[in-house]
């Protein structure tokens, strides 16, 4: 035996160890754990508020300071309710009716308007579109904010403010509705079809109107839905552009009732959170009205 052999013998070399994977089902199930962990922690937090209004919603004015704002103390909220449609000659409901002419009326129409620019842009070509399309994406990078004193300001030489037609105007232009109707009829409306349709002498007016909306409708539903999300919480625009009680949104409305605590001693807390209870349902009921054309919408915006 050699002296290397010998001190193999005598010294052997650590037995290898092999690495062995964790198993893949195991990882799996840790994900999905995990993802549904994070699911119910942001449920957890987007409920929360809403569990705290419908709470508060129901107790009085006193049990409302005295009692935990987590748990029912009494049921006042009819008694909330009638005050609420009562108060001031009713002028809850009045606000309520501005709210939907304004987020209904302006939306609808600022869809129809995007609808059309959307197609405009996405099926024919003229000099300069590529710069105009900039612009419409520059444009909604823009915060409403920095818009609303110029707005104000035109508004105020052609004799527009504290008028509907203040509110009315900013929400028929849009351009991140434009955006999304030039993607949703860049996926939906195929150039043969358009070409056929004047093959057989349609006009362009008609092709829009028979077949590109009714192609659309899909996408017109979610620019619809966003547009009236966002009138409906609007809250600087109309605060800026309206005066009159007459004619204040919910927003801005309810914002007045809590400022006259301190204003004029008057506590309408209740009222309040009575009043913002009920400025969610129309938000409410017109998401579960228009889901499935709002997830279908949604879901193409993604793939294309």
């Amino acid at each position: 035996m050699t002296l290397t052999e010998d001190r193999a013998r005598r010294n052997p070399a650590p037995a290898v160890r092999r690495r062995t994977d964790p198993d893949p089902v195991a990882r799996s199930r840790g994900g999905q754990r995990f993802l549904l962990l994070g699911l119910a922690l942001a449920s957890a937090y987007s409920l929360f508020p809403v569990w705290w209004l419908v709470v508060a919603a129901t107790k009085d004015r006193t049990r409302l300071y005295q009692s935990n704002g987590l748990w029912f103390s009494g049921m006042h909220l009819w008694n909330n309710l009638h005050q609420l449609f009562t108060y001031e000659d009713g002028i809850f409901l009045r606000w309520t009716a501005n709210s939907l002419l304004y987020a209904g009326v302006g939306s609808f129409g600022g869809t129809l308007i995007a609808l059309a620019t959307g197609y405009g842009l996405a099926r024919f070509d003229f000099p300069g579109r590529a710069m105009v399309f900039a612009c419409v994406v520059g444009s909604f990078l823009i915060p409403i904010a920095l818009l609303t004193l110029p707005l104000y300001l035109l508004f105020s030489e052609i004799g527009l403010v504290d008028t509907p037609w203040a509110m009315l105007i900013p929400c028929l232009i849009n351009p991140f509705s434009v955006y999304l109707a030039k993607v949703y009829t860049e996926a939906t409306v195929p150039f043969e079809l358009l070409e056929a349709a004047r093959l057989d002498g349609a006009g362009e007016l008609r092709i829009f109107v028979s077949i590109v909306l009714r192609m659309m409708t899909t996408g017109g539903a979610t620019v619809f839905l966003l547009a009236f999300v966002n009138t409906w919480n609007a809250f600087f625009l109309p605060l800026t552009v309206l005066r009159g009680e007459e004619n204040w949104t919910l927003n801005i409305g309810l914002y007045n009732w809590s400022g006259k605590r301190l204003e004029s001693g008057v506590d309408l807390t209740s009222l309040v959170l009575t009043g913002a209870l009920l400025s969610i349902v129309p938000m409410a009921i017109m998401m579960v009205a228009m889901r499935r054309y709002w997830r279908t919408g949604v879901t193409l915006g993604a793939l294309k």
